[in-house]
This record gives C-alpha cells, structure tokens and sequence, in this order.
C-alpha cells in the first residue's frame, strides 16, 4: 500500500482537498466486495475465448507446419503413427479498464470535497485491487483539455500510471460539453473480452454514451460509479445567483429566493438523475452513486451492486 501512502502525503490546498482518508478496515471491506470478482479471474481460473499456452488441455490434434515441436504428444504420435500435438486453454489475467471523466463539471464541490477529488479516491481504490496478483489495469480519461490513454499494466506500473491519470491539477474551462463516448469506443476497440471497466463520471452532458456503452457491456462488466453533489439537485435560498456551466461557459441569472424556481429546479433534476439511472438499468450496468458529501469510501464498500460483482 505504499502507494497509496504516497497519495495521501501529497500536499492538498482547502480548494482540492483530495479523496480523504482511506483507512484499512475499509479498504479490506472493498477488497472483500469487489476483490472477490476479480481474484475469481485470476490466473488459471479464467478460461479464455481463444486457445493457446496454459496448463489446461483443451485438445490434442495432428500437427501442422508451424506447431510449436515442443508441444508434441509423445504417446497419442505413436500410438497412432501421425504426428500430434497438445492445445491448452491458455491462462490470462484479469485485464481492468478505467475510464475516468477529468472535465471542468468534475471540479465542483459544495460539500467535503470536489468531485473530482471522490473519483480520485475511487479510482486509486479500485486501482489497488486492479493490479493484484498479476491483473492488469488500463486507464483513460476523457473531458479534458489533453485525454489520455494509458495501455493496461500490471503491478506497480499500472497503479502509477492510474495516479499520474487521477491526479489532474490544471482543467480549463469553456472545452465543450462533455460525453464518455469516446472513452467508451477506445476500451471497447482495445480491451479483450470478459474483462472489467469501471466508468466514474457525473454523467453531466450529452447522452451519446448509450450506444457505445451498451456494445461494451455485451461484452464485459461494467461498473458505472456517478460522483453529484448536493447542490446539483437542489438550491439554497441565497438571493440572486449567477450560474456558470464550467464546460460551456453557458451564463444563467437566478433568483434563489423564488421558492417556485427551487421546487421546479429540484423536480427537473431529481427527473434528469432517474432517466439517467434508468438508461444505466437498461443497459444491464450497475450503477452506484457517490456524493462529496460524507464518506464516500465507506459508501461504496457497503454498495449492494457493487456487493454483486463478487459472484
């Protein structure tokens, strides 16, 4: 856990107060919730799709020009005088996918921390069961001024490249809506089949994700985690407010005092967060949604969908 370690030590202002504490009694909590799906994966316990080296035969066929010599079968080439050669279900790895939204939304807090400080702490959480024994961990960020991908890794090389990931200190603002679209479409095209992605985002912009996310779950499980915060569906009566989209630049002048306008406000988005859960459930991908407000890590090592990955 040394790494984790490091995370903690790095200098936080009161504007970026970072994830928090990540205490070990609940870090063995999520181990033992979202651990279990991957440890069950692991080498050895994960029959690929595809055929290849490993310690599982799957057949014993005639050799062809091109076989390895070293994997002749002795016994079956005499007993039948034809060459032979042994096939084995070949053993891999878990290979995880994180795709983590840097945008200018992720910046906002109005509670204990940023959101963009929760999906720090979540991907450095999920990150440390990711890269156990062997399993590798892929990284892509999207919604900033500079996406990046980093190509799956295992061990220490992996969680590094996700904290150099997680930990983006400059995000200009005006960039454009936002849509994990694309971030989508890239794991899809380079992550093999029956693997783990875990989107953390705040599912804030166009919905053009639907598609790509629902190829992508045919094929693996997904894990949809939505960082809000409170303010995102309620106003406080604070007079006269201006509000700022940080990825459009978009200007809107409100009078909070309007009890009307909050209800409204409050109805519009309690609406907006059920069509998006709804849409999420369709698609058959859990979904879990963290606040900045309270502890976000014992919230997720209590998730019951998350609970249901262990199987």
């Amino acid at each position: 856990m040394t790494d984790r370690s490091a995370v903690a030590s790095t200098h936080r202002a009161a504007s970026r107060p970072g994830p928090g504490p990540t205490p070990e009694a609940l870090l063995r909590a999520l181990d033992l919730t979202v651990g279990r799906r991957i440890r069950g994966l692991l080498p050895g316990e994960y029959r690929a799709h595809d055929l290849g080296g490993g310690t599982e035969l799957a057949q014993v066929r005639p050799y062809e020009p091109g076989d390895d010599v070293r994997r002749m079968d002795w016994n079956v080439t005499a007993r039948t005088t034809v060459p032979h050669v042994r096939v084995h279900v070949p053993e891999r790895a878990l290979t995880a996918w994180l795709l983590l939204d840097v945008s200018p939304s992720m910046t906002f807090g109005t509670a204990d921390r940023r959101k963009a400080d929760v999906a720090e702490g979540v991907a450095v959480a999920i990150g440390h069961l990711a890269t156990q024994r062997g399993n590798r961990l892929g990284i892509v960020t999207f919604g900033g001024s500079r996406d990046r991908r980093l190509p799956a890794a295992a061990g220490r090389a992996g969680l590094l490249g996700l904290l150099l990931a997680s930990r983006v200190e400059t995000v200009e603002e005006g960039v454009g809506a936002t849509s994990a679209a694309g971030a989508l479409r890239l794991a899809n095209a380079a992550a093999p089949r029956g693997g783990l992605v875990v989107l953390v985002t705040d599912f804030r912009g166009p919905r053009d994700w639907q598609r790509p996310l629902a190829a992508l779950a045919a094929r693996h499980h997904i894990l949809a985690i939505e960082v809000a915060d409170p303010r995102e569906t309620e106003l406080t009566d604070i007079g006269e407010l201006t509000l700022i989209d940080a990825e459009t630049g978009r200007e809107v002048r409100v009078d909070t005092s309007s009890r009307l306008l909050r209800e409204r406000f409050a109805a519009a988005a309690i609406a907006d967060r059920a069509s998006v859960a709804s849409d999420l459930r369709r698609l058959g991908v859990d979904h879990i949604v963290l606040s900045t407000a309270g502890d976000w890590l014992r919230s997720l090592a209590r998730e019951p969908h998350v609970r249901g990955i262990r199987s």
